[in-house]
């Protein structure tokens, strides 16, 4: 007997109405109203608003990262814009009492119990919309024949959401990542923003936005705490995951993903073989890799670790950075690269939590600062490296390929009294014909000038703010201060 027998119309009618209890009272359910918005709400909320485009909205992403909570909120968000509460309907579909029902059997559901006609402005929300099979050609049919009914998707496996979007979706489809938390919003979602202002900055007549803090010892430590806790809003919220992350983190995000998502959407069969190789690159995040290292290290075959990689990004999960050379010229074969966790709240709970001085803590602030990086759509960051020397992270201009900034991360204040030892640095805008550069520190902001080079020096922890807020404001289109 199947399990679609086993649930009457009733039963499903009844669960229909128990999950939207706002078309009795215009509210949602306090647990989520409670819980402050993510700022990427103000980027996803208006392509639901937007009606001269009739596509379906797929929110995706990895696990964890609020998705649930922000359709939550755009519940609300659309009865307080005069959206009658019956008119929108929420499904979450990995419920059991779904299975086997189409996503137009749901929605008919819907429209049967509330007297609605297909006719009327409706919202409908299909979370978790992977535990849909073929989920992508239920969706192109709704979107195709109910024109005046705005359909928004949710699901966590994002590398199988992506690809089965891209392929089946095309002209019906408009697709939202919403990532893990940037620092900026991190600050933010904890009523930290008192600590940050903007400020001045001159340097012999040139002057530019920055951003600063008169409390620099307490915004590092929320900056630790970030990078152990803080790329999910309930793991950053909640002192009892903190106490063991491991267990909320290993289980319900990287297992799901690692055993269950990656192996059903490509057919891995050696899942333990997979979750080795992501452990390695977790623990190293920020190191460089070779595929000889890697395979002799891990076991795996080179095309095989190659597939491993890609589909490791695919889930948002590893961002592979590009090598460059002294003269800013592109590699033709990549024998070499760096791989950085898209979130360094990951390694600290497959591992342990880490303390500002720990040994390892330099990878993971720069590994913090590249995944804010990963917000910043359209960019491509390379670093360079040469026989003699290495810079972190430099940006290419579109047209010329040319260095236009190049940063040095640092979790020391060491080279602020020894700019010798940036020769590295130094050697390399030279070479490009930059005439400033940055470079993180622990706690000093100070700028100098040395053989015509300007060394701009700022907290590793103001720098990792500037980029994510600016990352976001940019899709806002609001103002913003310099990030480089």
């Amino acid at each position: 007997m199947s399990l679609l027998r086993a649930f009457s119309k009733e039963q499903i009618i009844n669960k229909i109405n128990f999950e939207n209890p706002w078309w009795k009272n215009n509210k949602i359910d306090e647990y989520y109203s409670s819980m402050k918005k993510r700022l990427y709400f103000e980027l996803f909320s208006p392509l639901v608003y937007e009606k001269k485009i009739k596509r379906a909205i797929v929110l995706m992403g990895p696990r964890r990262v609020g998705k649930t909570v922000m359709l939550f909120h755009l519940i609300q968000d659309l009865i307080d814009n005069n959206v009658p509460a019956k008119n929108i309907c929420y499904l979450s579909i990995e419920n059991p009492i779904y299975n086997s029902l189409s996503l137009e059997e749901m929605l008919l559901h819907f429209l049967e119990y509330n007297k609605l006609s297909s006719s009327n402005e409706l919202y409908v929300i299909f979370d978790e919309i992977q535990y849909l099979k073929n989920w992508e050609v239920h969706l192109k049919a709704l979107v195709d024949s109910y024109h005046k009914i705005k359909f928004i998707v949710s699901g966590s496996a994002a590398a199988a959401l992506k690809l089965k979007s891209i392929e089946s979706g095309a002209g019906r489809f408009t697709d939202f990542m919403l990532p893990p938390l940037t620092f900026y919003e991190y600050i933010d979602l904890k009523n930290l923003s008192h600590l940050i202002s903007l400020k001045i900055k001159k340097w012999k007549g040139v002057a530019g936005n920055y951003y600063h803090t008169d409390k620099i010892a307490i915004f590092n430590k929320h900056f630790i705490d970030y990078i152990n806790f803080g790329g999910y809003p309930e793991v950053s919220l909640s002192k009892e995951i903190q106490l063991d992350p491991g267990r909320y983190i290993r289980n319900d995000i990287v297992d799901k993903v690692l055993l269950r998502d990656l192996p059903s959407l490509y057919g891995i069969k050696d899942v333990q073989e997979l979750n080795s190789l992501f452990t390695t690159i977790a623990y190293n995040s920020g190191n460089e890799f070779t595929y000889e290292e890697l395979s002799k290290n891990s076991g795996i075959v080179k095309n095989t670790l190659k597939k491993y990689i890609e589909y490791l990004e695919a889930a948002f999960l590893i961002r592979v950075i590009n090598k460059i050379d002294q003269n800013a010229k592109k590699f033709k074969r990549a024998t070499s690269f760096k791989i950085y966790l898209t979130n360094p709240s990951l390694r600290s709970a497959l591992f342990s939590p880490l303390d500002k001085g720990d040994d390892f803590i330099g990878n993971m602030v720069e590994t913090a600062i590249f995944s804010q990086w990963g917000h910043n759509t359209g960019f491509t960051p390379y670093y360079a490296r040469w026989k003699n020397g290495e810079v972190d992270i430099v940006s290419l201009s579109n047209e010329k390929q040319k260095p236009i900034w190049a940063v040095e991360i640092k979790w020391s204040n060491r080279f602020v009294k020894s700019l010798q030892k940036l020769s590295n640095l130094k050697s390399f805008c030279e070479k490009n014909n930059l005439d400033r550069t940055l470079i993180t520190t622990i706690d000093i902001e100070e700028i100098k000038e040395n053989d015509g080079l300007i060394y701009d020096f700022t907290p590793s922890s103001i720098y990792c703010y500037t980029v994510g807020r600016n990352a976001i404001e940019r899709r806002l289109n609001k103002s913003m201060a310099i990030s480089h």
